[in-house]
């Protein structure tokens, strides 16, 4: 894949400032993408966009295809007028600098709600038309999903497998008879999910616009509880009880000294072959209908990935399985282009072959400097994550979500590293991040990338996940007073120091 020579930030929209509690689609995503043009950037990278169940995490989506309703605005529903003023008095007290997924959620439910009714009694014929596209163009997931999490909500948003049995094991008359009596509930799930992408390609085309590209996300594998695994569990291995018989994770690595256990059912891949992988054709094309490029998470797991007895508390005791490979991916190219604008993230145990799918792909993989930097403790700088390793077809990163911000990752090196750092970035130590981020730049790689804390010179304070804990993850903001003009400035004159542009408007 021919990659333009370019950067920009890492933020989850989660992330961005404003009333609501948390971060959405509106006038603070439109400011952030003025920052990014203003700092020269082309390219903002967020993770996965999906409805998050298990504590939150993007990575543990209800569904592969669906949005986050959270993160619909309402700002520019009271603009529509399909909300009034009125309609968000009462507005709970939300934290500037976190999101408090608790308080948010029903609050917003209730909106989401009030704009439907009045969707009903205001929208333009312009409107209902589009509704209409919509529900027919999104058909092979849409349905499916409206039912799904209609049936969630009304069973207080337990599993699947947690509802009476007739529901969970899709029995086709006690569907039928459940889809009539909740037509409305059913309704107003494909109604959210026509706003989300309503709101969504007003902010792809005002990127666009500003030179600014998107980088999405998917997860390989899917949650357990999501709308994909209960409406077909012949995709996965599961037991006659609808429950994951082995599991998803990684083996012991930098991240967990017992592994990673993440619980995601696997594959069934002959099955998912058998079907000439629609499944993952019909996936990948609903996230390039969002964004301009797809970051593959846990890319080595389609050459071969860990599995994990359902029954073991940790990873330790996984072993290896074969991915579906190459073929995947020519289903992949046949379906939707032979030039996937796909970048493979390749972090973790990374074997002969896994590098041999991605080269084979012509796909860019990762660099974490973090981690490169970590193996100059013995005074050697051999890690390919380190800038002068670097080759074209590449994704530099400062760090990921899954790390600290820079800040906080330097605070808790000893000094020996941090002088063999500073030797290796000609750096004084005053402004270490930007020390990194300009290592980055100057990188061969095509793309550098820096999450948005790293930018704006935060600590441990706003980490956004830590693997291997289970509280406190997801929860980040930064507030608007944070959004530093002089930040942008010294972005891009940096940039422009090392030959990176933005991508042309349009």
């Amino acid at each position: 894949m021919i990659m333009h020579r370019t950067s920009g930030l890492l933020l989850h929209p989660t992330s961005l400032p404003g009333p609501y509690g948390i971060g959405d689609l509106g006038p603070s995503a439109r400011r952030f993408v003025d920052f990014l043009a203003a700092a020269g950037q082309g390219l903002w990278q967020m993770l996965p966009l999906g409805p998050t169940g298990y504590r939150d995490s993007p990575y543990q989506c209800t569904s592969a295809f669906a949005a986050n309703p959270l993160l619909i605005s309402p700002d520019d529903l009271l603009e529509l007028g399909w909300l009034q003023a009125s309609d968000l008095d009462g507005r709970p007290e939300f934290p500037e600098d976190r999101v408090d997924f608790g308080a948010v959620a029903p609050w917003k439910a209730r909106l989401l709600e009030l704009a439907r009714a009045g969707f009903e009694s205001s929208a333009s014929e312009g409107d209902r038309v589009w509704y209409a596209h919509f529900r027919e163009h999104e058909g092979f997931w849409l349905d499916d999903y409206a039912l799904y999490h209609a049936l969630k909500t009304h069973h207080d948003l337990r599993p699947w497998t947690d509802w009476e049995p007739a529901l969970a094991q899709r029995d086709p008359e006690a569907l039928a008879a459940w889809s009539e009596r909740h037509r409305d509930e059913i309704e107003l799930q494909r109604f959210i999910q026509y706003v989300f992408h309503r709101q969504w390609s007003a902010l792809r085309d005002y990127a666009r616009a500003r030179g600014v590209r998107l980088i999405g996300d998917i997860p390989i594998f899917v949650a357990h509880d999501s709308s994909e695994v209960w409406t077909h569990p012949e995709w996965f291995e599961l037991d006659e009880h609808g429950h994951p018989t082995v599991i998803a994770g990684v083996p012991p690595d930098y991240f967990s000294a017992t592994g990673q256990r993440w619980g995601n059912p696997l594959y069934r891949w002959p099955v998912l072959a058998a079907d000439g992988y629609r499944f993952w054709i019909e996936r990948l094309r609903r996230v390039l209908e969002l964004v301009d490029l797809v970051r593959i998470d846990h890319f080595r797991g389609f050459a071969g990935y860990w599995e994990i007895p359902a029954s073991e508390e940790t990873a330790i005791n996984g072993h290896w399985a074969p991915g579906p490979g190459l073929e995947l991916f020519e289903a992949l190219r046949a379906a939707l282009g032979e030039n996937l604008p796909l970048i493979a993230e390749d972090l973790g145990v990374i074997t002969e072959d896994v590098e041999a799918l991605r080269d084979t792909l012509e796909l860019p993989g990762m660099a974490v400097l973090q981690f490169g930097f970590e193996d100059l403790e013995d005074g050697f700088g051999g890690s390919s994550f380190l800038p002068h390793q670097h080759r074209r077809r590449l994704a530099v990163y400062t760090g990921t979500h899954d790390n600290n911000t820079l800040l906080g990752w330097w605070a808790e090196r000893n000094e020996h590293l941090r002088t063999q750092a500073l030797t290796y970035l000609n750096g004084d130590g005053q402004a270490v991040n930007w020390d990194f981020i300009r290592a980055a730049l100057g990188s061969v790689a095509d793309l550098a990338l820096f999450p948005m804390q790293d930018v704006l010179d935060l600590g441990a304070e706003a980490c956004m996940n830590r693997p291997g804990t289970a509280e406190g993850n997801w929860l980040w903001r930064y507030r608007e007073d944070q959004l530093d003009p002089s930040a942008a400035e010294r972005l891009l004159r940096l940039s422009r120091l090392y030959g990176r542009r933005p991508y042309a408007p349009g």
